[in-house]
C-alpha cells in the first residue's frame, strides 16, 4: 500500500539537492520534514524505513498519537501548524521543535512547559508577511520583542523564522516572500540577534520547494510530494 513512497522520498531529494546546487548550497544544508498529517503510522514507517527522520504535523493529538505509536523510532517530530495556548504544555512536552510561535505569550508557554517536562524544545516564530486573515503568524512589527524574550527562555530554544506564504500556482509567485523572509532575517541578525537563534528558515511546501530553497530555506515541510492526496475524512 506503501510501495510509492520510496520512490518518492528518493524523488525530492534529488530535486532538493538540485535546487541547492542552484543555490550555491550543499544538499545537506536543507532539512526534509515530511508531513504526514492525515496519513497513517504504516506510511510514517515506510518513509523512516527509506531513511527520513523528520516529519510535521499540524495538530498536536495527531502528532502525539504517531509519538506514541513510534516510541521505538528515532524520529523527531516538528509541529508546523498553529498551535493554540491551551495545547502549548502537551506540545512542549513531547516534540522536537514548533515552528509556529506568533507571539511572546505562547513563548513564554512552550518555555515554561519544556522546562517543567525536563526537555528542550526548538522554536521558530512564524511570521506573517501578507497580513491574510486566513493564516496566523506574527505580524513583522512584533517579531523582534519574541527574540528579546527568548533572551530569557531556558527550555525553549528560538532557532529560526518561519513562512505560509499566500496560495499562488505558480511557484515563482511565492519566491518574493521568501525572499522577504530571508531580509528579515539579515536584518535582525544586522540587530545583534545571535546567529544561532537565526540559522533556520522554514519555508516551502510541495509546489514550491525548489524555489524556497533558491531563496535561503534551510528547512522544507513536503507532504502530498511524499505521501500522496491526503484524506481528512480519516482524521478528527
Amino acid at each position: 500500500m506503501y510501495e510509492h513512497i520510496p520512490g518518492r522520498l528518493a524523488e525530492v531529494r534529488s530535486r532538493i539537492a538540485d535546487a541547492a546546487g542552484r543555490a550555491g548550497r550543499p544538499p545537506e544544508s536543507v532539512r526534509l520534514i515530511a508531513v504526514s498529517k492525515t496519513h497513517p503510522i504504516d506510511a510514517v514507517r515506510a518513509a523512516a524505513d527509506a531513511g527520513q527522520l523528520d516529519f510535521g504535523e499540524n495538530k498536536v493529538q495527531e502528532a502525539l498519537q504517531k509519538i506514541a505509536a513510534s516510541t521505538d523510532t528515532r524520529l523527531r517530530w516538528h509541529l508546523i501548524g498553529h498551535l493554540q495556548s491551551n495545547k502549548a504544555k502537551k506540545a512542549a512536552a513531547a516534540v522536537h521543535a514548533i515552528h509556529a510561535v506568533d507571539g511572546v505569550d505562547l513563548l513564554t508557554r512552550l518555555d515554561q512547559a519544556a522546562a517543567a517536562a525536563g526537555r528542550t524544545v526548538e522554536v521558530l516564530v512564524q511570521v506573517d508577511l501578507a497580513l491574510e486573515d486566513t493564516k496566523f503568524g506574527a505580524p513583522v512589527d512584533t517579531v523582534p520583542a519574541i527574540f528579546a524574550a527568548a533572551a530569557g527562555c531556558q527550555a525553549a530554544v528560538l532557532v529560526g523564522l518561519m513562512l505560509l506564504p499566500p496560495v499562488a500556482d505558480n511557484p515563482e509567485d511565492a519566491r518574493p516572500w521568501f525572499a522577504r523572509l530571508r531580509g528579515l532575517r539579515d536584518q535582525l541578525g544586522e540587530t545583534g540577534v545571535p546567529p544561532a537563534r537565526l540559522r533556520e528558515l522554514s519555508m516551502g511546501m510541495s509546489h514550491d520547494y525548489a524555489v524556497a530553497i533558491e531563496e535561503g530555506a534551510t528547512m522544507v515541510r513536503i507532504g502530498t510530494a511524499i505521501f500522496g492526496q491526503r484524506d481528512y475524512q480519516t482524521t478528527n
